[in-house]
């Protein structure tokens, strides 16, 4: 009797241990998939663009994860303005018929930064955009000095000065 009292406790501890074991390794299977979801789904860069056409005008805003986004949009577009983005140099823009894109800033009188903007000619209809591209953030180096290398293109402005400096968004 003491024989089988001693088997069944044994036995019990042993399907204790399995059972913590098994989901110790369920729960861990699902923390993989998560992680992966988690790198999966980091945050790209916000990327808002104004697209101009005389009076008219409508807005996009896209992330700079390397998707083709489309504007779904007729109007022929001569002036982008990118008022957060290097998008001359980080964007991709479809035409409807090749367009030649120039890039420019224009400071307004009432704007302390200057104001990115994309001239499109002869002006003609955007079908769609893919921004990406590694990016310098705002106050960040963007220029060593010392070596005199360039480090990279800022994500929302300009390089003045070895730093990244934001873009006017016209709100003064």
């Amino acid at each position: 009797m003491m024989y089988w009292k001693h088997m069944w406790n044994h036995l019990a501890t042993t399907m204790k241990a399995l059972t913590i074991s098994f989901i110790t390794a369920l729960v861990s299977g699902h923390a993989v998939p998560l992680a992966e979801n988690q790198l999966q789904s980091r945050d790209f860069q916000p990327v808002t663009l104004i697209f101009q056409a005389a009076a008219a005008s409508y807005e996009l805003d896209l992330l700079a994860d390397g998707q083709e986004y489309f504007t779904h949009s007729d109007l022929n577009v001569n002036l982008i303005t990118a008022p957060d983005f290097d998008a001359y140099r980080l964007c991709t823009f479809k035409t409807s018929e090749g367009a030649t894109l120039a890039p420019s800033l224009t400071q307004r009188p009432e704007d302390f930064w200057p104001i990115n903007q994309i001239a499109v000619g002869p002006p003609q209809k955007i079908i769609s955009v893919t921004c990406s591209g590694t990016c310098v953030g705002v106050y960040g180096d963007c220029y060593n000095s010392t070596n005199g290398q360039y480090i990279g293109s800022c994500c929302n402005g300009f390089c003045a000065a070895n730093k990244c400096r934001p873009w006017n968004t016209g709100t003064g």
